[in-house]
């Protein structure tokens, strides 16, 4: 059971852009980690066993939610040209064995407390080795530690020579061989499933290979009929308008990275009747291309070759952003943190970017981190809002965040189900921010 909690004047930020801040407000948070109660500070009674907190002058709003995350690593560069038998050989040699795995588990959970002490109370990660991912969200539930909301994948599912294949992924090459990759996610206990319908940056060989399409409308169909008949979503690594088109038509629930949209597919993002719930979402992430795309290759130590597509896909992902803007498609935000010059513990750099580049406020950049990120990823009924019977999955800040984003960058306190993090402690990456201060 947790201690129960009095949350006293507080500036208060529901999330839900149709609702503006609240000033002088007690929120109760129950000992199931519940918000039990919100009202005016001299309207609401607080229980004689509840811990009261004075939060004067201070801001509370909804934990963020990542919706693109790996665990894996952490944001520190590495190289995206590495031989194919160099990385087999590590993979046999070193990650693949017990210390390997114990080393990568470590990491993770390193990982996903940065991002936590960050106020990133949720986070969906889209592709991790070895189902730890899996591991760590069990340990979390079962309360072997304070963690996030972790949402997870597993392996992806991907092609003979697909994207993350064969190491990060599932391998099959027919509709059949998918289910039965599905199938194997499930069994490891996934809560998602994410696939690979065009190539990516990070393994292309050559200009223009990032968006090459991989899976067929038939392959993509077979994956999201096996995971919906069980109510699960499935995401799609998609970095081309063709591989955009393919992976709508089979009906995925989300599109990562996006790209250009025509007339078809913005009909299919808002109307698709073989995803989950009848729409399909998009999940850009802007900060994942836009170091290697915008800088010299003498500081990122890219190739010309991963610049080059790293600055094509994410022209053209910015080109979709501004689409889905203009033809009101759902659009959440997630970081790809782990990727080169992403850390887990810089999010509000992912909303200042969609800011500066897609002409969005501070109230419509909160509400799709909190409430929107929640409704795509199928947990809104328990977290993205401040509301009455919800997580109290709650951020406490010293400065506003609806007139200043960077806000977001020092978080006083956090909450996650009801556990106070009283002094948030997150170790930065210097080298990084160096890099990515520059960039703006």
């Amino acid at each position: 059971m947790n201690t129960a909690y009095a949350l006293k004047n507080v500036n208060l930020i529901h999330g839900d852009s149709s609702r503006n801040l609240q000033k002088n407000m007690t929120i109760l948070v129950n000992e199931q980690g519940l918000i039990q109660d919100i009202g005016r500070d001299h309207e609401l009674h607080i229980p004689s066993h509840y811990t009261t907190i004075d939060l004067s002058g201070k801001y509370v709003m909804p934990g963020l939610i990542n919706a693109h995350v790996h665990l894996f690593a952490d944001g520190k560069p590495f190289s995206l040209s590495v031989s194919e038998g160099l990385l087999q050989f590590a993979y046999d040699r070193i990650l693949n064995t017990k210390f390997g795995r114990n080393v990568l588990k470590k990491r993770m959970k390193r990982n996903a407390l940065t991002a936590l002490h960050a106020g990133v109370t949720t986070m969906r990660s889209v592709g991790e080795f070895f189902y730890t991912d899996v591991q760590l969200r069990d340990e979390i539930n079962n309360g072997d530690f304070v963690g996030p909301n972790l949402l997870v994948s597993g392996f992806f599912i991907s092609v003979t020579g697909g994207h993350g294949a064969p190491l990060l992924a599932l391998v099959g090459d027919s509709p059949w061989e998918a289910r039965r990759n599905v199938r194997i996610n499930v069994k490891h206990g996934v809560d998602l499933i994410k696939i690979c319908v065009t190539g990516g940056v990070t393994d292309a060989k050559m200009v223009g290979e990032a968006g090459r399409l991989q899976m067929t409308v038939d392959e993509v169909a077979a994956i999201c009929d096996e995971a919906h008949k069980i109510g699960l979503r499935v995401a799609a690594h998609v970095e081309s308008t063709e591989g955009v088109r393919v992976a709508l038509q089979g009906g995925v629930d989300t599109i990562e990275h996006g790209s250009e949209m025509d007339d078809e597919i913005i009909r299919l993002y808002k109307n698709n009747p073989n995803a989950l719930n009848g729409y399909t979402a998009l999940i850009p992430t802007l900060q994942a291309a836009y170091p290697s795309a915008s800088l010299n290759t003498s500081v990122t130590k890219v190739s010309a070759t991963v610049k080059e597509n790293s600055r094509l896909v994410y022209d053209s992902m910015l080109k979709g952003v501004k689409q889905a803007i203009e033809n009101d498609i759902t659009m959440g935000i997630g970081t790809d943190a782990a990727m080169p010059y992403v850390t887990h513990y810089d999010m509000w750099r992912e909303m200042d970017h969609y800011m500066r580049q897609a002409n969005l406020n501070n109230k419509q950049v909160i509400d799709m981190v909190t409430r929107t990120n929640a409704k795509i990823l199928g947990v809104d009924d328990v977290t993205g809002t401040v509301d009455i019977g919800k997580h109290a999955d709650l951020n406490i800040m010293e400065q506003n965040p609806l007139e200043h984003i960077e806000a977001l960058s020092g978080i006083s306190m956090v909450m996650v189900k009801g556990n106070l993090i009283q002094t948030p402690s997150v170790t930065r990456i210097n080298e990084v921010d160096d890099v990515v201060n520059s960039v703006w």
